[in-house]
């Protein structure tokens, strides 16, 4: 963790400097930069992200009159979990969490088919996809977590509770175009207020959406589940493991909860006939109990307590675009509302996809919306929201409806009995989170470096590794120091040459950097500030870390931050004993310099003796300090 450069700190260490003007007014003020309405996992997340952005002034709105105390969402994905780390809690959220390390599937018994049997397990992550778990934890920890972000960011943001969206209208007013009526939960009392920007985090049943005229499209699947957070008594075996089971009398996806003692249960309800009307959701809470112990037969739970169920129907849909512009729009139009989350997006909960996905919607577009506003980006950047977002959301409608077919199928169904588990060991990489790959665009480069960093496809996640920082000789994972500040990453792997040799292509690379009109760090750091306030630079030679000095690395690696302005040690590292980066990425010997965006996906690859490459990137992409 990095703190002290503005002075020494003797208590939480999480809590930044506060930003000059800071904190704002509580009181919902009359004109905000950016109106978030929806204080659930997308609208946590892009305030947090904004929240490090003190020029824009962002407000988040919620109908609830507090926090929110019982999520829905409990599955937290490892891709998640990577996301934490950059907000700072992964390691407090590791610690209270239900680590899912194996699933078991269940059968009906060849011998006795009204019983179920243990058939097979599949460990989570076999290929090891990413060194952090997959979780179970109540979403309202995991929104505590980000509104602590919140209240410690420079900004000191927090939630305004109790406002319910109305309408909105977007005008062409040059400073705050959009008007947003809202109503006062408590006094019902009417307001309208003006943003520049609106995110709409609202719900299944966004009123931001239908403001803008979006409208989810798909199908709405005639399979009903009961779904019950419980404390119980059982002799079910695996009770503290997630499994999938099928039974003659249904199916069940039984997840274990934290804490030791809670689980949940998706309970197959049946098919539901066209003329329910939806009785089906008032189906009581014993009735699922009852026909949870019918399909796990011979073992039985006995329920003490019930922490919250719901019934619902499998509905698979999804908007065909997450902003205000319609397809003819002139490109020369700025998006001005945007919705994320469930909001464009909804699908069974069985995949634990729900929040994941919603969580990278707004860390997607919090990020943009900060470079836009504080002038550090063009406009144009917004459009790549929806292009990015859209196509992923309905990659998930596609395996959400895959995977809610196989839990609802009967057995028999399948010629081989342990096809359910193997297809949820072949796509293990899809719930995990990291099959997102996104297309090229102006910030995401093309494929044609990809070879000298092939471990880093351009368009995914930065997969971490573990590295040696020289100052202190720690051997850390390099992706866990970005944090969620709205930087950009560039990581410059060397060549073979020794740090200090006068030939090696780092020192070459970074007198370009530092010297030439055209460097990315002259045209676009802040004249006033930290020298890495845009760029996060950070070498990895191929030598171990005994093998060369710290200060045989160029000063660039060495920013001066704070007010006193500091050198920063810790951006300098080498290889370790047991892992070599260069090896397990496959990084070329030559070198390569791999750009990672905000939100920590991989921009682009390119050479290490061409900088005028990384130029040319980030031309298209920021707009020079002023």
């Amino acid at each position: 963790m990095h703190f002290h450069h503005h002075g020494y700190v003797s208590e939480d260490p999480r809590t930044q400097p506060l930003a000059v003007g800071m904190p704002r007014d509580p009181e919902l003020p009359d004109t905000m930069d950016v109106l978030i309405v929806g204080a659930g996992p997308a609208g946590m997340i892009t305030a947090a992200q904004l929240s490090m952005f003190p020029e824009v002034h962002t407000r988040i709105i919620d109908r609830r009159p507090h926090r929110l105390e019982i999520g829905q969402a409990d599955g937290i994905q490892a891709r998640s979990v990577e996301t934490f780390q950059a907000f700072g809690f992964a390691n407090e959220i590791i610690d209270e969490a239900f680590w899912l390390t194996e699933m078991c599937f269940w059968n009906p018994d060849p011998q006795n088919p009204e019983n179920i049997v243990r058939t097979s397990r599949a460990i989570d992550d076999e290929i090891g996809i990413s060194e952090f778990p997959h979780l179970i934890v109540n979403q309202a920890r995991v929104l505590d977590y980000f509104q602590r972000y919140m209240a410690q960011s420079p900004t000191r943001m927090t939630p305004n509770f109790g406002w319910e969206f109305l309408d909105l209208e977007v005008t062409e007013e040059p400073d705050y175009p959009v008007i947003v009526q809202l109503k006062n939960v408590e006094t019902g009392e009417e307001r309208q207020v003006r943003a520049g920007y609106v995110l709409g985090a609202d719900g299944a049943r966004s009123g931001v959406r239908r403001a803008i005229g979006c409208s989810l499209h798909g199908d709405q699947a005639n399979q009903a589940w009961g779904v019950m957070d419980v404390l119980a008594n059982t002799d079910f075996p695996d009770i503290r493991t997630k499994c999938a089971i099928h039974s003659t009398k249904g199916s069940i996806l039984h997840i274990p909860r934290e804490g030791g003692h809670l689980f949940r249960m998706y309970v197959d309800l049946g098919v539901v006939g066209p003329d329910d009307q939806r009785k089906i959701r008032s189906t009581p809470i014993d009735k699922i109990i009852a026909k949870a112990n019918e399909i796990i037969h011979p073992y039985h739970i006995d329920v003490k307590n019930v922490a919250w169920s719901s019934v619902y129907e499998v509905g698979h849909r999804v908007t065909n675009r997450f902003d205000n512009l319609h397809d003819d729009t002139a490109q020369d139009h700025t998006p001005r509302v945007f919705i994320a989350g469930d909001a464009c997006h909804t699908h069974s909960a069985k995949a634990g996809q729900g929040m994941n996905v919603s969580m990278q919607d707004g860390f997607n577009l919090g990020w943009k919306l900060g470079h836009v506003i504080s002038g550090k980006a063009p406009a144009e950047l917004l459009h790549t929201y929806s292009a990015e977002r859209q196509e992923i959301a309905q990659n998930l409608i596609d395996f959400d409806k895959e995977w809610s077919s196989l839990m609802a199928s009967k057995p028999g169904e399948h010629e081989d009995p342990g096809f359910v588990a193997e297809w949820y060991t072949r796509t293990a990489e899809f719930p995990a989170g990291f099959m997102t790959q996104y297309r090229p665009s102006m910030i995401t480069a093309n494929e044609d470096y990809q070879s000298l960093a092939s471990g880093f496809p351009i368009g995914k996640r930065f997969k971490s590794e573990k590295v040696a920082r020289k100052c202190d000789t720690n051997f850390i994972h390099l992706g866990h120091h970005a944090t969620a500040d709205g930087r950009w990453r560039i990581y410059v792997f060397a060549d073979q040459l020794h740090p200090a040799s006068p030939e090696s292509k780092v020192q070459a690379w970074s007198a370009w950097m530092k010297e030439n009109e055209n460097s990315p760090l002259k045209l676009y750091t802040p004249s006033e500030g930290d020298e890495d306030a845009t760029f996060d630079l950070k070498v990895i030679y191929q030598q171990k870390h005994p093998e060369f000095e710290l200060f045989d690395a160029p000063d660039i690696f060495f920013p001066k931050v704070g007010p006193f302005g500091l050198q920063h040690w810790e951006k300098v590292f080498g290889t370790t004993p047991d892992e070599d980066i260069f090896d397990s990425r496959g990084i070329s010997r030559d070198g390569a310099v791999v750009i990672v965006r905000p939100d920590q996906y991989v921009a682009a690859v390119f050479p290490l003796d061409q900088p005028e490459l990384v130029a040319e990137f980030f031309q298209g992409v920021l707009l020079p300090d002023e």
